[in-house]
């Protein structure tokens, strides 16, 4: 398992954390001086050592503690119980990423039948951010030959809602 598998969970739950309690900037402080101290020579050397977990995370703790508040503390305590501690540059890493995310606005194409409504529009925009987990803006674009309904697309990604789409799918079920 890569390296980014294993500190996926991490950076996510600790992001999520942060977000919750507003502290993104906080956790990213921390996390940067913790992946410093935690790719240090000495201090690769003794993680790859065989210790004790209680005892690798006071010492790291200790070597951390100007920085660490009670939750970054348990956080620490809880990837040294599973040995992880080496993983805090890739966990800085993809909590950076999440964060960039979280700005990020991505472009959805939306065909419809006829022009949308703001109502619609907005009810499409929620479901999207909600599934996504980033803020969404809607290029509309008119395709009469849909007939009805929308086909939403993203990249490769397409949802396709359209009436047109069931009338091929229910004719196909009716000749098979």
């Amino acid at each position: 398992m890569s390296m980014a598998t294993i500190a996926r969970p991490y950076a996510k739950a600790i992001f999520d954390f942060a977000v919750e309690h507003h502290s993104i900037e906080h956790w990213q402080n921390m996390l940067a001086f913790s992946a410093q101290v935690s790719a240090h020579k000495q201090v690769t050397q003794w993680l790859s050592g065989v210790m004790h977990s209680e005892k690798t995370a006071q010492i790291f703790i200790s070597l951390c503690s100007d920085h660490l508040d009670e939750f970054s503390k348990n956080f620490i305590k809880i990837m040294a119980q599973n040995g992880r501690l080496s993983l805090l540059p890739e966990v800085l890493k993809q909590f950076m990423a999440l964060r960039a995310m979280i700005n990020s606005v991505i472009d959805i194409e939306v065909f419809s039948a006829i022009p949308l409504n703001e109502d619609q529009k907005k009810k499409i925009i929620f479901a999207l951010e909600k599934r996504l987990q980033l803020k969404v803006t809607l290029n509309c674009k008119i395709d009469e030959s849909i007939l009805a309904g929308v086909i939403i697309r993203h990249g490769d990604r397409v949802i396709d809602g359209s009436v047109s789409n069931r009338l091929k799918r229910l004719k196909n079920f009716l000749l098979s």
